[in-house]
């Protein structure tokens, strides 16, 4: 250890903290606010785990008149006035989700050339904003949707058969508020920033097809209702596309993104005077591939001061997923830290932490966990089989034993994945 780290741990939670401050809505939102509309309203709409705190964040900053509504996660809220602000249901989609995204149609329609709708989106948004297509019952995209999550499918491919199987996701929710004028922003939870991919993109045009969504089912070999096969064969749930002139002077921003998260962290980090390298922004993939990987790039850190000289902290983000084949309590960070673990194997002088940037480690209660190199023996201590409770898929029930869940609730943002692997 060295002196300039006394406290591993505290450092560790230092540096997720950091990072999931740098993209609070309260600090990257206003700047991106439009004027106000000459002689019209403004209408804010939105979904996502950071919609509450991003209509507030519009409260605090916005001059002119304004009403509207956000749905956001059961847990999730934040102090609106003129806002209204729904709960709903993550990851799995529920009736209070369907019920406000069909008040929202009815909000925008009826709109002028003169108003403007400001829509507030973040990840989470695809199952707070559930309105099936017609035909399509709600207990069926709910179905699809465990399914998916199960399937360890990526936020892209998951996406792709929810834009196609709703009556407002995929653009469709601007296509309602013509000939209002739509302003998006938007926090990204996706690698790459992809903002048609950001909670289903319900503002912004579409460049996937049925054809892509059935394909998507196809690999993952999930079962189709003969209805929601009918619609996506058929062609009935096509988005509308890049191009479409009814998109014609709406605008688009995203306010905050992971890369952010790390550079603030990273920056953190060389002021304690701790080397940072940030791996990179996007990484995806199965949870416990991606911890092998970080293992043995720690590792040749550790033993031969290659690529990088020690100490130094490797920084990542991303969204890893989870093929779920197990009955333990799971999470995609708890599910990295444990296969990281299993693959140091008690390698000396490596920490780490893996959270999700909003506070919530898939459905669990926690963000993530925190990692020693003294993980290995405290767990044969308790008598843990770390490579059987991997193959559970029960990340959370290991660190919970060991009292090194990382619990912060709710963040109210969420550029998803975040870790920090110290190596002294």
């Amino acid at each position: 250890m060295t002196t300039l780290i006394p406290d591993p741990r505290q450092f560790l939670l230092d540096l997720y903290a950091g990072a999931v401050a740098a993209v609070s809505a309260e600090k990257c939102l206003p700047a991106y606010l439009p004027q106000p509309p000459e002689g019209g309203r403004t209408l804010v709409i939105g979904a996502g785990k950071a919609a509450a705190a991003m209509a507030a964040a519009v409260e605090k900053h916005w001059a002119g008149e304004l009403s509207g509504l956000v749905v956001t996660r059961y847990g999730h809220n934040a102090d609106c006035r003129r806002i209204e602000v729904v709960e709903a249901a993550h990851p799995v989609p529920d009736e209070a989700g369907r019920q406000a995204a069909a008040r929202m149609m009815d909000m925008v329609r009826g709109l002028g050339e003169k108003d403007l709708v400001l829509c507030l989106i973040s990840g989470g948004g695809s199952s707070l904003l559930a309105l099936p297509a017609p035909g399509i019952t709600l207990e069926q995209k709910r179905a699809l949707n465990q399914a998916l999550l199960k399937s360890g499918a990526a936020i892209d491919e998951m996406n792709c058969v929810r834009k196609h199987l709703s009556a407002i996701k995929g653009g469709r929710l601007a296509l309602a508020c013509a000939p209002a004028r739509v302003v998006t922003l938007l926090i990204s939870d996706v690698p790459g920033d992809d903002p048609g991919i950001i909670a289903s993109g319900p503002t912004l045009p579409d460049a996937t097809t049925c054809s892509d969504a059935l394909n998507v089912l196809r690999k993952y070999d999930i079962a189709l209702p003969e209805a929601v096969r009918r619609h996506l064969e058929s062609g009935e749930g096509e988005t509308p596309k890049p191009g479409d002139a009814r998109f014609a002077g709406h605008s688009h921003h995203v306010v905050a993104t992971a890369q952010q998260a790390l550079e603030a962290a990273a920056a953190q980090a060389r002021a304690a005077g701790i080397t940072p390298y940030i791996l990179s922004d996007a990484i995806e993939g199965e949870a416990r591939e991606i911890a092998k990987m970080h293992a043995a790039l720690a590792r040749q850190i550790a033993l031969h001061q290659q690529p990088f000289r020690k100490p130094c902290v490797l920084i990542s983000g991303g969204e890893t997923t989870v093929t779920v084949r197990g009955s333990g309590r799971g999470g995609r960070n708890a599910e990295f830290l444990l296969g990281l673990a299993v693959a140091l194997n008690g390698q000396p002088g490596v920490h780490a932490i893996a959270c999700d940037t909003d506070g919530i480690d898939g459905s669990e209660d926690n963000a993530g966990a925190v990692f020693g190199p003294d993980t290995l023996k405290r767990a044969e201590s308790l008598e843990l089989k770390m490579r059987a409770m991997l193959d559970n898929n029960d990340g959370y029930g290991f660190f919970k034993a060991l009292g090194d869940l990382i619990v912060t609730g709710p963040t109210r943002t969420n550029v998803n994945d975040f870790r920090a692997l110290l190596i002294l």
